[in-house]
């Protein structure tokens, strides 16, 4: 719906929401469920209204708990029958300044100060803790916003005993915190409220009249940048962000003015806007956004452009770059293709109405931002979310290569007619370890990033993930793979269950970049392996499909499972005997790291 796009359509969300939740629970038809407790220090009743539209258009169906009016610490720290029963999956506390409970008086001394900037800090943090002790959830909290007024004018903000400091000072804290503990967010209210307009966003009417922390027009905002906190932690962020060339990544048309032409660089008229630009674009694939090219162009007129002295991105920061005739909607999906991805990862950016138009009708699925002047292209995108980061692994930050390393892989492949001596040449080594600590984060990244080589679908926090690897019951095994082009990372997760003679199958997933590449045939051996070790007889596992893993309906099968029953919606049940089993020869060497777990 455009009316999500950046700049938001706050009207329209506030007054027709009713409508627009009942058009968005049309158009869909499987959803992640999820448990978000809302804990307030205003009325949360918009907010959650506003969030819930959000979440339900990234494929979120969220129900939701709502402390009541200025019960959030009261909730978090000595509970409630009806929060301790809703056992929540993401717990957001939606505070603001005038939650801040102490702040300095003009006399008050510095040591003063800093006694009332511990007591608030701890306040919030044994609030923290209980919450963490009890749901064992990842908790996203607002940081402070700040007052409309100065009392000490400029001064305010350095001197330790102003409002706007001492907040400073809070927020900083928060920060702290955050940067120790892995399952806790930064809602950056802060900066919400200054890209809003402060005076505005504290218009006090609506604090009087109804309690509501921020002008009602602004909720939408607040509610957005949760969603995307949310959504990144549930693996619904995008992946790709797919450029167009002329007149956007550099002004003009390279086919006709020339590589001179162009503007970009400091020393074009107009030319620093797109060398802006570029470099948010590269500093986006330095967090792991994968950049292609999807122009309306000669291949060797596009190439050229990227490679003029003054731009800033080179034909290798890009994974694919289709530059010919083509409708642009053909080239995304042959892009999807070969990288393996869902059309739905994909961010189309595009200065040209008509082609933007086109690929939102032909592909719905893909993001379609409004770029309507280069001065807004880095704006227009950073604040629609679609990147936003919860988690940033070595992975992450080497993505670009890894993906040009398949793609050397993939040429290599044309060169063979036998697909085993093919996999014999790329040299490959897979490390099997258990759920090692300095894995735990990527793990977590991985359950709730896969979708199409994903058998059970279940998505897991990083408390999860650390929680099954200190549960004596499990049996859990993660893997990298190793070629002669890259080291692919982390890139495959089992999980398993010990109950009496039987193993469960809890989590069994793996990249799709690394599809067909037999790591599912160690893992396999892996697991077996284990199994023997504990004396188990027989593992089970279960499909549960989905829009998008009906690629693995038959691995059980193949891996020599036999199918126990299925129901109408697909779901299968499938079992292996231990004994019977035969290991696998994949076409690699393992390193088995796996350490024995005592139950």
């Amino acid at each position: 719906m455009r009316m999500f796009q950046y700049p938001l359509d706050s009207k329209s969300l506030v007054r027709k929401k009713i409508k627009i939740k009942k058009e968005l629970l049309s158009g869909k038809l499987s959803w992640t469920q999820k448990k978000i407790a809302v804990l307030g220090g205003s009325t949360t009743n918009e907010v959650t209204d506003q969030l819930e539209l959000f979440l339900l258009n990234y494929g979120i169906k969220a129900e939701f708990y709502q402390s009541e009016y200025g019960q959030y610490w009261q909730d978090a720290l000595f509970g409630s029958p009806e929060l301790d029963t809703f056992h929540p999956d993401i717990i957001y506390i939606h505070t603001s300044w005038r939650n801040v409970q102490v702040f300095p008086e003009i006399n008050s001394t510095k040591d003063e100060v800093d006694e009332l900037l511990g007591i608030e800090i701890s306040r919030f943090e044994s609030m923290w803790k209980a919450l963490e002790d009890k749901f064992h959830c990842p908790i996203i909290q607002n940081n402070f916003d700040r007052p409309d007024y100065r009392l000490l004018g400029n001064r305010d903000i350095w001197d330790f005993r102003g409002r706007s400091n001492f907040i400073f000072c809070l927020n900083q804290e928060f920060y702290k915190y955050a940067q120790k503990h892995n399952n806790f967010y930064i809602n950056d209210l802060d900066y919400i409220a200054q890209d809003y307009g402060l005076s505005e966003w504290n218009n006090s009417l609506y604090w009087h009249m109804y309690k509501y922390a921020m002008c009602v027009d602004a909720i939408p905002y607040v509610a957005q940048n949760v969603a995307n906190i949310i959504k990144s932690i549930y693996g619904k962020n995008k992946k790709v962000l797919a450029l167009d060339l002329d007149n956007t990544l550099w002004g003009g048309i390279v086919g006709d003015d020339g590589v001179e032409g162009i503007k970009i660089g400091l020393e074009a008229p107009n030319g620093q806007v797109y060398a802006e630009f570029q470099q948010y674009c590269k500093q986006l694939k330095d967090i792991g956004v994968l950049l292609v090219v999807d122009s309306k162009n000669e291949l060797e007129n596009a190439l050229i452009g990227l490679n003029h002295p003054d731009g800033i991105l080179k034909p290798d920061d890009f994974v694919a770059i289709k530059a010919n005739w083509n409708s642009k909607d053909q080239n995304l999906q042959e892009i999807a293709d070969e990288l393996t991805l869902g059309i739905d990862s994909f961010v189309f950016a595009d200065d040209n109405a008509a082609e933007r138009e086109m690929v939102f009708a032909q592909l719905p699925e893909v993001a379609v931002p409004a770029l309507n002047s280069a001065e807004s292209y880095i704006k227009v995108l950073d604040h629609s979310g679609y990147y936003e980061v919860t988690t940033l692994s070595k992975e992450d930050t080497n993505k670009t290569e890894i993906y040009h390393a398949k793609a050397e892989a993939d040429k290599a492949a044309a060169t063979f007619t036998n697909y085993g001596e093919y996999l014999d040449n790329l040299q490959m080594t897979a490390v099997i370890d258990d759920f090692a600590p300095v894995y735990i984060q990527r793990i977590a990244q991985l359950t709730n990033k896969s979708n199409q080589f994903n058998l059970t679908t279940l998505r897991c926090s990083e408390d999860d993930i650390q929680n099954m690897q200190n549960n004596p019951a499990y049996i859990c095994l993660c893997g990298r793979l190793i070629d002669k082009f890259a080291d692919n990372g982390l890139v495959t997760v089992v999980a398993g269950k010990v109950d009496e003679n039987v193993i469960y199958i809890k989590l069994w997933l793996m990249s799709c970049r690394i599809l067909k590449r037999e790591m599912e045939e160690a893992m396999m051996n892996a697991l077996v392996k284990e199994a023997k070790k504990r004396n188990v007889g027989k593992i089970i596992g279960h499909y549960y499909p989905t829009a998008k893993n009906s690629m693995v309906k038959y691995f059980y099968r193949d891996m020599g499972y036999t199918k126990v029953y299925e129901d109408e919606n697909g779901n299968s049940e499938w079992e292996l005997s231990v004994e019977q089993y035969r290991d696998k020869m994949p076409h690699m060497a393992v390193d088995n790291l796996i350490k024995n777990k005592v139950q």
